[in-house]
C-alpha cells in the first residue's frame, strides 16, 4: 500500500521525463486524473487517457517535449505531504518562479492553478509546483 499516491505519480512523471519517454502509466484515481488534466490544460503534459490493463485502471499520460526533445517540465515538486500538509489562504497563494511555473491548489472549487485560485479568491491545499 502506498502512503502517498500523488507523490508516486509525480515521481513516475519525473522519471519518464528524465529518460525522454513518450508516455507513462500510473494507477488511476479521480484526483490523479484531475491533476493530470489540469497539467494538460496548462500545457505541461500532452494528453491523459484512462486505460485498463489486466483488469487494473491506469492513466496513460503523454509527455510533452519542445525542440531537440527538451522537456517542457523542468521540475515537478510535491509541496503538501501526508506528514505535513501545506495550506494557503486566498491572499497568500504562492507564485512559482515569478509566474513562469504553476502551483496546483486543491480548493472547494476543485483543482486550480495558482493564478485561477487568486482570480477566484479561494485558498486551499498546495498540492505541487511545476515549472
Amino acid at each position: 500500500m502506498q502512503t502517498d499516491p500523488v507523490a508516486d505519480m509525480l515521481t513516475r512523471i519525473r522519471n519518464a521525463v528524465a529518460i525522454a519517454s513518450s508516455d507513462v502509466d500510473v494507477p488511476a484515481s479521480k484526483f490523479k486524473k484531475a491533476l493530470a488534466e489540469l497539467l494538460v490544460s496548462e500545457g505541461y503534459l500532452k494528453s491523459v487517457e484512462e486505460v485498463s490493463e489486466e483488469g487494473k485502471a491506469l492513466l496513460r499520460i503523454g509527455l510533452k517535449y519542445g525542440p531537440r526533445r527538451k522537456s517542457i517540465i523542468n521540475e515537478i515538486k510535491r509541496v503538501s505531504k501526508p506528514g505535513r500538509r501545506a495550506y494557503s489562504k486566498a491572499k497568500a497563494v504562492p507564485v512559482v518562479r515569478g509566474g513562469l511555473g504553476i502551483a496546483v491548489i486543491s480548493t472547494p472549487a476543485g483543482l486550480l492553478a495558482d493564478r485561477d485560485a487568486r482570480r477566484k479568491n479561494v485558498g486551499g491545499e498546495v498540492i505541487c509546483e511545476v515549472w
